[in-house]
């Protein structure tokens, strides 16, 4: 008994067997989800929003507003990481009773890191797709460049052949 590598797809294609004949009669899709649902017991929402460290009940270190120094702030925090995490390893060594508070805090500030990190997503998106947009630019330049060049080559060797021919 052969077995197929995949299994079969599940009934919902009978739906769309006529589609061909006939466009009209494949059930409309449904239509896209707004706001909140669930999805393996987790909630989640459509709204493409980072939320605050202040709604995921975490404190913030760094500064709020719209002139938030993102450099500085990552580099402030990554010193600032450093020390806690040179404290952790005096604390296991003297008191590894007293650890746990450390790891908090060096918990608070990779959660503060990453949300810095992640407000940054919209601009590295936006300096990639210039990026992206610049290189097809520069392509289409060349491609353009190098029509007209062998353009120019098609009309040399026409010429020449027009030449050849009332030559001869």
């Amino acid at each position: 008994m052969a077995t197929a590598t995949y299994p079969p797809p599940p009934p919902y294609y009978r739906l769309y067997k006529d589609y061909i004949q006939d466009p009209k009669s494949a059930p409309e899709p449904p239509p896209p989800i707004e706001g909140n649902y669930i999805l393996y017991g987790a909630t989640y929402t459509t709204d493409d929003v980072l939320p605050s460290l202040e709604d995921q009940g975490v404190r913030q270190l760094y500064p709020e507003g719209l002139n938030v120094d993102f450099k500085k702030e990552l580099r402030s925090l990554n010193r600032e990481l450093q020390l806690h995490i040179l404290e952790l390893a005096d604390v296991l060594v003297e008191r590894p009773s007293q650890y746990a508070r450390r790891v908090e805090d060096i918990s608070l500030i990779f959660k503060n890191m990453h949300h810095l990190l992640n407000s940054l997503r919209p601009h590295q998106a936006r300096a990639t797709l210039i990026h992206i947009l610049e290189l097809q630019i520069q392509r289409r330049r060349e491609a353009v460049e190098d029509i007209k060049r062998r353009r120019e080559e098609a009309h040399k060797l026409l010429k020449e052949s027009l030449g050849c021919l009332d030559g001869h």
